[in-house]
């Protein structure tokens, strides 16, 4: 086992939401990685989480990737995009290029860096004509600069199985704890570490919901998620303008 430490970059994706630990704060795949990271590497291993819900690539870069390098760890894995493509002043001419200027600034710090591609979030939320293409294209930079800089890719888009709605929050847009579970296994397996089988088992899919309750509970989740969304970008706030890293320094986990 080559890695003694890992650092995990990014927003809610790498946070963990929406998978609860009983206190209340969320664990996510990152948390699982480590566990089973530790588990190989013994008492010495060190991890650390500096994603933040809600933060946008520009913010990622500049508050979070300085801290990672500096604490020059083994293993980094790096999120970041998928809240800015959901903004309107999207900008991919110029996202292309800092994104592989960022991949190539962790890899040149020596660690090795896991990269996603993100799986297809859009079947359950509006404004699939305007987010969908700016998914595909975040996507393939991603696939080309793990391409380019020799970042170990964790393609999630591929995986048919995040169809599944029971992989999803209520949210619609955050994992569930099954949905974190199965990408902690993909991404043990990309680093060629085993893990509990049952991480990858996938819930069976809801039985089709009548279009009444279904319309239903479309109007729910609008007031629920949807409008407060819509409030945080007309204000200018985001949901995690009062929220700090959860595990700020390399420190040591237990071990699963």
């Amino acid at each position: 086992m080559r890695w003694r430490s890992f650092v995990a970059v990014g927003d809610s994706f790498t946070e963990g939401m929406d998978d609860a630990y009983p206190d209340g704060s969320y664990r996510g795949w990152a948390d699982l990685v480590a566990t089973r990271l530790a588990a190989e590497a013994g008492p010495d291993f060190g991890y650390a989480n500096l994603a933040i819900r809600g933060r946008l690539f520009p913010n990622v870069v500049a508050e979070q990737v300085p801290s990672a390098l500096a604490m020059k760890p083994d293993l980094i894995s790096f999120a970041a995009g998928g809240n800015d493509v959901l903004r309107r002043n999207f900008d991919p001419d110029s996202f292309v290029p800092r994104f592989d200027a960022v991949v190539g600034r962790l890899r040149g710090g020596g660690s090795d860096v896991v990269l996603f591609r993100f799986a297809d979030v859009m079947a359950r939320l509006p404004g699939q004509r305007l987010v969908a293409p700016r998914v595909t294209l975040l996507n393939q930079v991603v696939g080309e600069v793990a391409e380019r800089h020799g970042a170990i890719l964790v393609d999630l888009y591929a995986d048919e199985a995040y169809l599944n709605p029971m992989l999803w929050s209520t949210d619609r847009l955050h994992l569930s704890a099954a949905g974190h579970r199965r990408v902690a296994a993909q991404v043990l397996d990309a680093l060629g570490v085993g893990c509990d089988e049952e991480w990858l088992m996938v819930p069976p899919h809801p039985a089709p919901t009548p279009w009444l309750a279904a319309r239903a509970a479309d109007l729910r989740w609008a007031g629920q998620h949807l409008a407060p969304w819509i409030r945080r970008r007309l204000t200018g706030r985001s949901s995690g303008d009062f929220v700090t890293a959860k595990r700020p320094v390399l420190g040591p986990v237990e071990a699963d």
